[in-house]
């Protein structure tokens, strides 16, 4: 049967079309022969999915999903942003070329998207978890209002929110090199 390679899933720069219906018929034939075969008719739908900060690469759906986000960087100056509720800041920052580098993809294993959370925000965050906390430890230049990028998503109340990138991170590039996402 040529099925599969007439229905397998189309990709498009690393997405998948949104919905694809395929009607599967299989005939079922008895063994004696004594009943005429049955047609059965299954649907398989395939829904859209997302890989690691696809999400962050999609513009909002409406004005009420916009959360105004301020990244201030090593040389002190502020760039404004628009993102969106369920924005990751990591992802969010690479989409606009922000210097935030988060070599381990938001795995949580690094602490290279180590930022500095305006105070008036950072009652608004969840509480970082025991993991968080443990590579915060690890991060240069560590302060009461430190956090990582990867762990802070987006919500409506963070509206205004300013992040600032520390003026050292982890990895030990001095010659100048800047960082770039993978």
């Amino acid at each position: 049967m040529n099925f599969l390679k007439r229905f397998r899933p189309l990709i498009l720069s690393n997405y998948l079309i949104s919905t694809l219906r395929l009607t599967l018929c299989q005939r079922s034939v008895f063994v004696n022969n004594s009943r005429p075969s049955q047609l059965r008719v299954r649907h398989l739908r395939i829904q859209s999915c997302l890989l690691a900060g696809e999400y962050e690469y999609q513009d909002p759906k409406s004005p009420e999903e916009i959360v105004n986000v301020v990244f201030i960087d090593k040389a002190g100056r502020r760039i404004p942003i628009k993102g969106k509720i369920g924005d990751n800041i990591l992802y969010l920052a690479h989409r606009h070329g922000i210097e935030l580098e988060g070599a381990c993809e938001a795995s949580l294993a690094c602490s290279t998207c180590h930022v500095y959370v305006h105070q008036d925000y950072t009652d608004r965050l969840t509480e970082p978890q025991e993991k968080e906390e443990d590579l915060l430890d690890m991060a240069p230049g560590l302060k009461q209002n430190s956090r990582l990028g990867c762990q802070i998503t987006l919500t409506k109340d963070m509206e205004g929110i300013e992040l600032t990138l520390p003026q050292i991170t982890r990895n030990f590039y001095v010659d100048g090199h800047t960082p770039q996402p993978h």
